[in-house]
């Protein structure tokens, strides 16, 4: 069985959401974004660890959140994140357990996720090194200029919208990071750090469900969802 560490970023603000929490810790019928999103992951195989990157001010009541879950054979902890997300993952790979076959990194906002779609992923991961969620692309997505005008139209067929959770091997993840850091080079998400390292990525067919909770009206669709499935 494949030993499994969980990073979930949630260091982030509220600013977009218009709150004055961050969006993790906003309650949806009684319980916090982050909460559901750890629901979804707590009876995979072979998860051992779950580490939550919060800014110092948040930790606790991040630890207050996640006090229930922790277990003889789950550790679960919270650190302090960084500047910006990529460094906060760089502080959480600093405390995964030396035992830990995979890393998945998951947003702390995507509550929605599938258990199976979670597992096809770390399958994929776990033969081929790295695999990530996402969906195919539906709308048409242009290449726009500095200055606003159209420049291309790109070929939505070869798009995909990518979203988490992103699964690596443990050594391909920390040395993607290591890479990055030292080369001041800054990615949008794990997996264009490991892509810079040479790696190849594997795209696993995930869901519209496994949005990301980001305005007002996310909120609104996220309680309809959990009206809809309680």
């Amino acid at each position: 069985m494949t030993t499994l560490s969980l990073i979930i970023p949630a260091a982030g603000s509220g600013v977009r959401m218009g709150r004055d929490i961050p969006k993790p810790f906003i309650e949806i019928k009684g319980r916090a974004i982050l909460q559901r999103t750890i629901d979804k992951f707590i009876n995979i195989q072979g998860l051992r660890q779950i580490i939550v990157v919060a800014s110092a001010q948040y930790i606790p009541l991040v630890n207050k959140l996640v006090s229930g879950y922790s277990r003889s054979a789950l550790q679960v902890s919270v650190v302090e994140g960084g500047s910006e997300r990529q460094y906060s993952i760089y502080n959480a790979l600093k405390h995964v357990d030396e035992k830990a076959e995979l890393i998945a990194v998951h947003d702390a906002v995507r509550p929605f996720v599938k258990p199976e779609k979670i597992m096809k992923c770390i399958k994929s991961a776990n033969e081929t090194g790295a695999a990530i969620l996402g969906i195919p692309v539906s709308d048409t997505i242009k290449k726009v200029n500095t200055e606003f005008f159209v420049e291309s139209t790109l070929d939505r067929s070869v798009l995909w919208q990518i979203q988490t959770p992103q699964v690596f091997k443990t050594e391909v993840l920390i040395k993607a990071y290591e890479k990055a850091i030292k080369a001041g080079f800054a990615g949008t998400d794990d997996s264009s750090l490991v892509e810079n390292t040479g790696i190849k990525v594997r795209v696993i067919e995930g869901g519209v469900n496994n949005f990301k909770i980001t305005y007002p009206i996310d909120l609104k669709i996220a309680e309809q969802l959990i009206e809809e499935t309680s």
